[in-house]
């Protein structure tokens, strides 16, 4: 190790000492709980037969690369995994803790599954867990708020920013050369530059021109992402962005259904429910709607509930300049679907509403919750900076709400065009409000279950649905289509408004789950209805389904 590192190895020393310190009694035990019955197994796989024998060679390599970021994600949220796992003897509890990073369960306000282990910290392993705010606001580097550095201490104690990819030197360097060695398998020329971007990103932090790059990404077969990106598990600041993975095969038929929605976002853009300063953004119009199966997700993608849609990049400057890419993820769709959706829906949803919850309007919610993802406001109207740094922590929560109810009004303005022709409005919004059970159950922890909480609680009280005797529910669709408007343009004022201290309270008044609601889901609970999924995946899961395809 050369000389000017010394100081990065002490300071990694005692980082991983306090991250891995988190205070557990000498016999650790499992709490009594059914713990995997929270989640229901799904096997992901796709049809690959029309890939080439270099894309098929490259898989691989993008596996590879993805266990990397498994292992970074592991770090970031717990630390050693290898020390936790030793530490329980509960086989289900170990396949628990693989689902959870750790040994908090984030689909129950992360709380210890594990006696003996305290509250997650809120900064995961970002930050050093005996870190105070006094030290935190006195401490003088720039890069401190930086996405992609750990705050650790150096040799004296004192507060220390380290860059990713020096902190996790050797796991950047083994995932950047398999990225090197998949671009040169890679079928499509733009995927391919993509992939050595990208590679040359994860030895730097620094994103943009990967990101810009993999914008081009249109043509190709196989589709990868990885690298540090969602800001979720950093609760403490919402600053930190976590490692992760999606390797992903393109559905060629399904997308070419979806192309044509892309060309009407600046024209969506000036019709959303705000005065004019809140929508003077013209996002870019390059937008990509795209279907894939998901064949891999690893690290902070695959942690707690299962993303089944991606709205990348997230840099507001790609946003701005060109735009979104908007990734549906179909057979995850089809597995929260098919496990999770229909069966609440059967026990809280009248039976009148039942006809009307369906899968292509599921489908296309989600298209369009991930397209109002790169809508709406991203700077604030008082030059504040940027809606995520004004907001905080309490970002993450209000933009997935905004996407979720915007993303509704947008599917509703397509069908006032006769843009949008493939369900009727009243499965999309009943659809809406089945899939609100689906997503509450992902508690207080989770920026989805904040949002999903504001919305429900803010529909209820503009009487956009009515609970019958039974416990069951069916939507005003008229009052349930105002609420919508009234809520994302509420929702779109507080971003750009960049109040902190106002959106925190209004948050903390509405993201709240009340007794009554609460009793609906302690039913649908005991029901043992899965809460999430889990995924059998992997390069031989892919390759045996593959071969007995044929």
């Amino acid at each position: 190790m050369k000389i000017r590192n010394l100081s990065i190895f002490l300071g990694l020393a005692l980082m991983a000492t306090a991250c891995n310190d988190h205070p557990v009694e000498s016999n650790v035990k499992v709490k009594p709980a059914k713990l995997m019955d929270k989640y229901a197994e799904y096997t992901l796989t796709s049809d690959i037969s029309h890939l080439s024998e270099n894309e098929k060679e490259m898989l691989p390599l993008l596996f590879e690369a993805a266990n990397i970021m498994d292992e970074l994600f592991w770090m970031e949220n717990y630390g050693d995994k290898e020390e936790l796992m030793g530490k329980i003897t509960d086989e289900d509890a170990k396949q628990f803790a693989n689902i959870t990073y750790g040994p908090w369960d984030g689909l129950d306000g992360n709380k210890p599954f594990v006696e003996g282990f305290g509250e997650k910290p809120a900064g995961a392993c970002f930050y050093p867990a005996d870190m105070t705010e006094e030290e935190w606001n006195a401490f003088d580097d720039p890069n401190k708020t930086s996405q992609y550095t750990m705050i650790v201490r150096d040799e004296n104690g004192a507060l220390k920013c380290v860059w990713y990819h020096d902190y996790f030197e050797q796991q950047i360097k083994k995932a950047a050369s398999l990225l090197d060695d998949a671009s040169e398998l890679a079928g499509d020329e733009e995927f391919a530059e993509y992939l050595k971007l990208r590679a040359k990103a994860l030895r730097t932090d620094d994103y943009l021109e990967s990101d810009m790059q993999w914008m081009d990404v249109r043509n190709n077969n196989i589709d990868m992402v990885i690298g540090p990106i969602e800001n979720y598990t950093d609760a403490r600041y919402g600053i930190k962005a976590s490692h992760e993975a999606f390797i992903l095969i393109k559905d060629q038929e399904w997308t070419k259904q979806l192309a044509r929605y892309a060309g009407f976002v600046p024209e969506l853009q000036k019709q959303l429910p705000v005065p004019e300063e809140y929508k003077k953004e013209v996002p870019g119009a390059d937008v990509d709607l795209a279907a894939y199966d998901v064949v891999y997700y690893a690290g902070d993608c695959n942690a707690n509930s299962k993303t089944i849609a991606i709205n990348l990049p997230n840099d507001e400057r790609v946003q701005l300049e060109r735009g979104t890419r908007k990734l549906q993820l179909k057979n995850a769709m089809a597995a929260k679907f098919e496990k999770i959706m229909l069966p609440i829906s059967e026990m809280l949803m009248t039976p009148e509403s039942m006809p009307y919850i369906k899968f292509d309007a599921f489908f296309a919610n989600v298209m369009f919750h991930e397209t109002a993802h790169g809508m709406g406001i991203k700077n604030t109207i008082d030059g504040k900076g940027t809606v995520r740094e004004a907001l905080g922590n309490q970002y993450n929560a209000l933009e997935e709400a905004k996407a979720d109810v915007l993303g509704l009004y947008l599917v509703t303005k397509l069908a006032e065009m006769g843009e949008y022709t493939n369900t009727e409005m009243i499965d999309n919004y009943t659809t809406f409000m089945a899939g609100i059970f689906r997503s509450v159950r992902f508690g207080a922890a989770s920026a989805h279950g904040k949002a999903n909480m504001l919305t429900f609680n803010y529909f209820q009280n503009e009487g956009a649905f009515v609970r019958n005797a039974d416990g069951r529910y069916a939507i005003d669709f008229d009052k349930m289509k105002m609420a919508v408007e009234k809520l994302a343009g509420d929702i779109l004022q507080h971003q750009g408004n960049g109040n902190y201290e106002a959106t925190k309270v209004w948050l903390g008044e509405m993201s709240v789950i009340k007794p009554e609601l609460q009793n609906d889901l302690d039913r649908v609970n005991n029901a043992g209805i899965p809460v999430d999924i889990y995924y059998n995946m992997g390069p031989d899961v892919l390759l045996n389904t593959a071969e007995e395809a044929k």
